[in-house]
């Protein structure tokens, strides 16, 4: 089943789960709609030019809380997956913890663009990562 926002809770139940203070990497698995969807609206982009035009914005604000994009790139082939299973690009993302994460995506400055990633994309997962000692 495709999702791309956030359940309810979803937050909640992040902070919970992952080690607070530490830095994290978020794994993004994207998978483009062919053509965006706005709500109440025709659009005449892409899906892949929709994201660009959060990705552009989200970029500033991962850069305003000392994160970074580590790799961006395009999905060539799943080895190991559910049959049919099949992503568009996967994009790293490093964040100082898992806090500020959360702070940068509940701003609303933030939010007041997110409606571009929605309208791009056609399925989502979004995994956070810590880094393991060994």
């Amino acid at each position: 089943m495709p999702s791309i926002d956030p359940r309810p809770g979803q937050m909640k139940i992040a902070l919970a789960s992952v080690p607070p203070g530490v830095p994290i990497v978020m794994l993004n698995l994207l998978r483009f709609r062919d053509k965006a969807e706005y709500p109440g609206q025709a659009s005449d982009l892409t899906g892949r030019q929709a994201y660009a035009l959060y990705i552009k914005q989200a970029t500033r604000h991962v850069h305003a809380i000392g994160g970074e994009v580590i790799m961006q790139g395009k999905a060539h082939a799943a080895i190991i997956a559910p049959e049919g299973e099949q992503w568009d690009e996967i994009l790293l993302v490093r964040y100082p913890s898992i806090e500020k994460f959360v702070a940068m995506v509940m701003n609303p400055d933030y939010q007041s663009f997110t409606v571009h990633r929605t309208a791009g994309l056609a399925d989502a997962r979004l995994i956070a990562t810590v880094v393991t000692e060994g």
